[in-house]
C-alpha cells in the first residue's frame, strides 16, 4: 500500500476505536463497512503489526495499537478540522455576501457605491442591511449564536474596536465642520473666534453624561481648546444633521452631511478657517477566518478605494 495513504488509515483506525465498532465507524464516515475493515487490514499490513483483536462485543487494543491511537487521533482531529474549514469555504463562496452597515453612513456613503460595485463584480450577489451595529457586534463574532451561521459577514461601523477574532480595516476618517442655518446666524450673530462658541446654541456628538464638549479646533498651526456645555448632544449623525437643518444652533458634523445644504447654502460654515478633528474612522470589520475569501476582499478594497474620495472635503 502507497504511504500516501497511510493518514487517512490512520484516522479510520482512530475513529474505530472511538466508536466502539467497524459499523459506527463505517457510518460516522459515510462509506461502507467492507471498506473499513480493508483500511483496517492494509494498515496492519503496511505495518507489520497487528492493532486490535475483536470479538462479538467488543474491540481489544493491542500493546501495538495503543500506542499507536494518540498519534491516529491527532490525526483524526486534523482531518475533521481540515473538514470543517473546507465546508467553512465552500458556504462562504456561495449565497450572497452579508452586509450590515450604520444607517447613516450606509445611505449617505454606500448606497452611491452598491451599483457600481455590483457592475463591477457580476459575480457576487450583495445582501444589505442598514441599521444598528451595536447589537451586531457579537452576531458578527458568533458569540451569541451557539455556533450557528453568522448574520453578516462584513459590518461597517464607526471606530475600529480591536479584537482577537476579528479584522478591522479602516477605510476613511470624514472631515468634520462647524456650521449652522443662514436665519440662526441671522438672528444670533456669528462667532469671530472659537473662544465665542461658548455664547452660542451648541449642537456635537454624544457627550459623557454631566461633561463638557471639549472642542478642539486648528487653524494651520494654530490650536485652539474650547469647552462647551452642548444644547443637543446625540450619538446619531442623522438627527445632529436634521436638529442643525432645523435651525437648533451651531452643530459639529461630518462634511459628507452637510455637502449639499452648504452647496444650497440651506447651511452656513461657520469659522471657516478652523477646523475641527476628524470624526472617528469608518472601518469594515469581518471576520478573521473570512480574511483570505475573495469576496470579502473585493468588497473591502473596493470601498477603500472609492470612501476616501467620498468622504474629502
Amino acid at each position: 500500500m502507497p504511504q500516501f495513504w497511510s493518514p487517512a488509515h490512520l484516522a479510520t483506525f482512530a475513529k474505530i476505536i472511538d466508536l466502539n465498532g467497524f459499523s459506527a465507524a463505517a457510518r460516522a464516515l459515510g462509506v461502507p463497512k467492507a471498506a473499513v475493515s480493508r483500511a483496517i487490514a492494509e494498515l496492519e499490513a503496511e505495518l507489520g503489526v497487528q492493532l486490535m483483536t475483536r470479538t462479538t462485543r467488543r474491540l481489544r487494543l493491542t500493546p501495538a495499537g495503543e500506542r499507536l491511537l494518540p498519534a491516529a487521533r491527532a490525526i483524526l482531529q486534523s482531518t475533521d478540522e481540515a473538514r470543517r474549514l473546507a465546508a467553512e469555504l465552500i458556504e462562504s463562496r456561495s449565497g450572497p455576501l452579508r452586509v450590515l452597515a450604520e444607517t447613516t453612513y450606509g445611505r449617505v456613503l454606500l448606497a452611491p457605491l452598491v451599483p457600481r460595485f455590483l457592475e463591477r463584480y457580476p459575480q457576487i450577489p450583495l445582501d444589505v442591511e442598514l441599521g444598528e451595529v451595536s447589537a451586531a457586534q457579537g452576531v458578527l463574532e458568533g458569540t451569541n449564536l451557539g455556533g450557528q451561521d453568522l448574520a453578516h459577514d462584513i459590518v461597517i461601523q464607526v471606530g475600529q474596536h480591536p479584537s482577537a477574532e476579528r479584522v478591522s480595516r479602516v477605510l476613511g476618517a470624514p472631515p468634520a465642520v462647524l456650521c449652522a442655518t443662514p436665519s440662526y446666524l441671522q438672528k444670533a450673530g456669528e462667532p469671530a473666534t472659537p473662544a465665542d462658541l461658548v455664547r452660542f446654541d451648541l449642537l456635537t456628538p454624544e457627550t459623557p453624561p454631566g461633561s463638557n464638549y471639549l472642542l478642539r479646533l486648528a487653524n494651520g498651526q494654530r490650536r485652539e481648546e474650547v469647552a462647551v456645555r452642548p444644547k443637543l448632544a446625540v450619538n446619531d449623525p442623522a438627527l445632529l444633521h436634521a436638529s442643525v437643518a432645523a435651525g437648533l444652533g451651531i452643530g459639529v458634523l461630518p462634511e459628507f452631511l452637510c455637502r449639499q445644504g452648504l452647496a444650497a447654502q440651506r447651511l452656513k460654515r461657520v469659522l471657516p478657517d478652523w477646523r475641527p478633528p476628524e470624526q472617528a474612522p469608518l472601518c469594515a470589520v469581518f471576520p478573521g477566518r473570512l480574511a483570505a475569501d475573495e469576496r470579502v476582499k473585493a468588497f473591502v478594497d473596493f470601498l477603500a478605494a472609492n470612501l476616501v474620495p467620498a468622504l474629502a472635503a
